[in-house]
């Protein structure tokens, strides 16, 4: 009997599947979805353009070398958000408890289930369900932990599924390669394969303390995720609705340059917040009080982004458009509204490589040192208002 019982549900090449089920004419054929000039990068491809080598977070101008026939969208937020959403209601009318990790990827807790029927048998069916309900095709693993489960969903793909028993964690880790870890990017693989480590169960075997002085207290997290050591809770669902942020003044001003640098940081928080959280937003509001406290809002919806460049350059058009009472003003503010879940770092569908590796290099410092570790020059500003964040 599990003690827990953790599924992994993940949706196969997600954006692939919605594009081919919108025109089945797509089905089977290299498919790529990303940017769509040479300086673009891939978002999602089919499968059948992954045996020509191309992958997520490829340069664009590289995969069409290895694939020059396959076809290649722009993508669609908006309908992959649509799909999301049906698939998230399928699980929820048949879970206890959910967490929806990201579009496209969900875990759930059905311990104690098994009391009344067979987990497996269970989650079988849920997936069946999905996929008659939708017509996406969905993988799934089934362990003691969300590690594990994570780790069975990636080995049963495509469209498969995987059962790990309980006080099989380990076994089923062991052979496999280091790369199949949640959590080992390229610069761990590289400095564990100089250890001569890439089979989990060498890494599973080495001194913890050993790890911990080379990689600090990741190091101890690589241990026990090779040991199949997982302790994470699944979190119940809640759909966030929007995230804001406004600066009260503590002079009421006329000093528009001070509050464009103001919105300018705000909204360079706000994506990154965004980011991390895997979320992006398609709708940005702009929000000024005056001396006399009087308070108007304008808002724009725009195509779903995490993006800072993005956000800054709307907030200042609406601000700009909204400023009509030339008027000290009090309280100014921003919000970012119709949140999806997502990997933004890897959606921007026009964004050259460059243009995402500096972004991520930035996220790197602000996760470092603070969200206020790195900022653009024109969101700086000497003044020092009341913070207050919504």
């Amino acid at each position: 009997m599990f003690d827990r019982a953790i599924v992994h549900m993940d949706l196969d090449a997600f954006f692939v599947s919605v594009e081919c089920l919108r025109n089945s004419e797509l089905k089977g054929k290299p498919l790529i979805i990303g940017g769509t000039s040479n300086r673009g990068v891939v978002s999602s491809c089919s499968y059948e353009a992954r045996r020509f080598g191309v992958h997520s977070a490829m340069p664009m101008k590289m995969a069409l070398k290895l694939c020059p026939q396959a076809k290649v969208l722009r993508g669609d937020m908006e309908a992959y958000s649509k799909y999301s959403h049906l698939v998230t209601e399928v699980i929820e009318d048949q879970a206890p408890v959910f967490e929806k990790a990201s579009i496209d990827e969900f875990y759930l807790d059905i311990s104690g289930m098994d009391k009344y029927f067979g987990c497996y048998q269970w989650t079988q069916e849920l997936r069946q369900m999905i996929i008659k309900e939708t017509g996406l095709p969905i993988s799934f693993g089934l362990s003691a932990n969300k590690l594990v489960s994570k780790v069975g969903t990636g080995e049963s793909k495509p469209n498969g599924q995987l059962q790990i028993a309980y006080g099989q964690e380990r076994p089923f880790l062991s052979p496999l390669s280091i790369k199949k870890i949640p959590g080992v990017g390229k610069a761990t693989y590289q400095q564990l394969s100089f250890m001569g480590v890439r089979k989990v169960k060498v890494l599973a075997d080495m001194p913890r303390t050993l790890l911990e002085r080379t990689f600090g207290k990741s190091g101890g997290r690589l241990w026990e995720k090779a040991n199949a050591i997982d302790h994470t809770p699944v979190v119940p669902y809640r759909e966030q609705k929007s995230m804001s942020k406004e600066r009260t003044l503590k002079e009421d001003t006329l000093d528009l340059d001070q509050i464009r640098s103001m919105i300018i940081r705000m909204a360079e928080q706000l994506a990154f917040e965004l980011r991390s959280q895997e979320r992006l937003s398609a709708c940005i509001t702009i929000k000024i009080r005056y001396a006399d406290f009087n308070t108007y809002t304008k808002q724009k919806r725009i195509p779903y982004t995490a993006k800072d460049k993005d956000i800054m350059r709307i907030a200042l058009e609406l601000f700009e458009s909204l400023y009509t009472r030339r008027q000290l003003i009090r309280l100014i503010g921003l919000r970012l509204s119709d949140l999806v879940s997502g990997s933004p770092q890897l959606r921007f569908f026009e964004d050259s490589e460059k243009d995402i590796r500096l972004m991520e290099e930035m996220d790197q410092l602000r996760n470092r040192f603070g969200v206020d570790a790195v900022m653009r020059a024109s969101g700086v500003t000497d003044h020092r208002p009341r913070t207050t964040d919504g």
